[in-house]
């Protein structure tokens, strides 16, 4: 019975997530269409802005509803001086599914809204592919290392879809959210992996250094996002179903170092040698500052 009722509460939550994204659909829906009729530069600007604005009120809903329903408990720290009219580059770690609504609901309004990489296979979601194209969030593409074996021709077009996603940021403030490990952290993926980290999985450059390739020179700075979930991390359906999401955000703003935006990742050797001691520098860091919020969290 208990479990009963613990999956009716989760269908029940599950549906006003549901109900709050049909009805922003419908204003998405219409400025999209307008967007793709009326392909005049100054026409598209003005709809990118509305679209931006729906989508902040559809998050602001949903982070007002998760709050008032004791859902979500979240602390951030970092947040001073970020600016609505810049251009951000956000790295993050990634463990739950959870991370892309808490971190909606840290940088909504505080920063250009929040774009992040989605598997081009998820265009074909109801509702949300068709809101994610709207939206302009970025597609990828990405080909197994035995797909790449057999057809050798297609190495560096995930990286190339990637540039060409990145390019049409150029004419409005944007925030870019990349999880640079390239997937969720789970121990087995953490032990068969050998990651050196306690907490984290190697970070993969290749999305990073294409983003900073194709926008360096407009990002104001790299926004630097670490989360801990004290206790664990909580799926979304078991927040639906009613365990609370406790969440420390760490966030801290990086200045873009000019040999970050001038380098050849595909190219030069050296740069992609220098970009990895980077990223490893900052995952080393990030790590320490997760055992330390543990530690002091009694876990």
């Amino acid at each position: 019975m208990k479990a009963l009722i613990r999956h009716l509460r989760g269908t029940a939550y599950f549906a006003v997530f549901t109900l709050n994204t049909v009805i922003w659909f419908v204003p998405i829906l219409l400025l999209a269409i307008v967007k793709l009729l009326l392909p005049i530069p100054m026409i598209r600007r003005a709809v990118t802005r509305a679209l931006m604005a729906t989508g902040e009120n559809w998050i602001s809903v949903n982070s007002l509803f998760m709050k008032s329903t004791g859902r979500l408990k979240f602390e951030s720290h970092g947040l001073a001086g970020l600016r609505r009219d810049g251009w951000y580059l956000v790295i993050a770690n990634h463990q739950t599914w959870v991370d892309i609504v808490v971190l909606q609901a840290a940088f909504n309004r505080k920063i250009p809204f929040l774009k992040f990489f989605i598997k081009q296979e998820l265009i074909w979601f109801p509702l949300l592919g068709f809101a994610w194209w709207a939206l302009d969030m970025p597609f990828m593409k990405r080909y197994s290392p035995s797909y790449l074996a057999k057809n050798p021709h297609m190495k560096g077009k995930d990286l190339e879809t990637t540039r060409r996603a990145c390019e049409k940021f150029r004419e409005t403030p944007t925030s870019i959210l990349n999880f640079v490990e390239g997937t969720r952290f789970s121990e087995e993926k953490h032990s068969n992996k050998k990651s050196p980290y306690d907490n984290l999985l190697q970070p993969r450059a290749g999305g990073f250094a294409v983003a900073l390739s194709s926008m360096g020179k407009l990002f104001t700075s790299v926004v630097d996002v670490t989360m801990t979930y004290p206790i664990r991390p909580t799926s979304f359906w078991d927040m639906c179903c009613g365990e609370q999401v406790h969440v420390i955000v760490e966030v801290r703003e990086r200045e873009l170092e000019p040999w970050l935006v001038e380098g050849d990742y595909q190219g030069d050797r050296e740069f992609r040698r220098n970009m990895h001691a980077w990223l490893g520098k900052v995952w080393s860091e990030k790590d320490a500052i997760i055992t330390k919020t543990r530690e002091s969290h009694g876990r």
